[in-house]
């Protein structure tokens, strides 16, 4: 069966680190506590577990979730153990999220869900590897490496774009990356927040 698990896998450790990726945390402060929060790929849970701290709802998601096992019963955490990848799988469609968050994955069939997801005020946090890094090592394969421009092109027009990079970056470990974080705008507000 075609994954993705190479990008989480075999990344040198980079998704069982505890602390967050600092491009989330950049944006972090921009969801409001009580926001719905998506964490698709969650893996370990380590921006469930921020999001939680920051008062946040969440939806973990992942085809693993056992990590999560001491998040249980938390009254503000809903865990979805499910395969992204097998078949026409829309767990959050038509549902609205304060802040959608994806760290290294990439499932292009979910690209226009993802930015459908994000309500009004609301960010797409992403970050995952590029093009290029295969000169790395893993993930090589093109299926899991977002093409130039890629994370632009998914939230043109639809989304406005805070902060954008496609670099390679040395820490954790060197890699290709791409990262976006964008807002839907409220409409007949100058500075949208995010919605509880």
């Amino acid at each position: 069966m075609p994954s993705n698990s190479p990008s989480k896998a075999d990344d040198g450790g980079h998704d069982r680190l505890t602390a967050a990726s600092p491009w989330i945390l950049r944006f972090a402060d921009r969801v409001r506590p009580g926001s719905r929060v998506l964490d698709l790929a969650c893996g370990a849970g380590r921006h469930t577990r921020l999001f939680l701290e920051r008062g946040c709802r969440v939806l973990a998601v992942d085809r693993d979730v056992s990590a999560l096992a001491d998040l249980r019963g938390d009254p503000h955490l809903e865990v979805l153990e499910i395969d992204l990848e097998c078949g026409p799988v829309r767990p959050f469609a038509g549902r609205r999220f304060g802040a959608v968050v994806v760290v290294n994955y990439l499932h292009r069939p979910l690209l226009a869900d993802l930015v459908d997801s994000v309500a009004p005020g609301g960010l797409l946090l992403y970050e995952t590897f590029a093009a290029g890094n295969e000169r790395f090592g893993r993930p090589r394969n093109p299926d899991f490496l977002l093409k130039p421009g890629e994370l632009l092109d998914a939230v043109g027009g639809r989304l406005r774009v805070l902060a954008y990079e496609d670099l390679e970056i040395s820490d954790p470990r060197p890699a290709a990356v791409q990262r976006i974080a964008a807002q839907r705008i409220i409409a007949g507000r100058q500075e949208p927040r995010s919605p509880g």
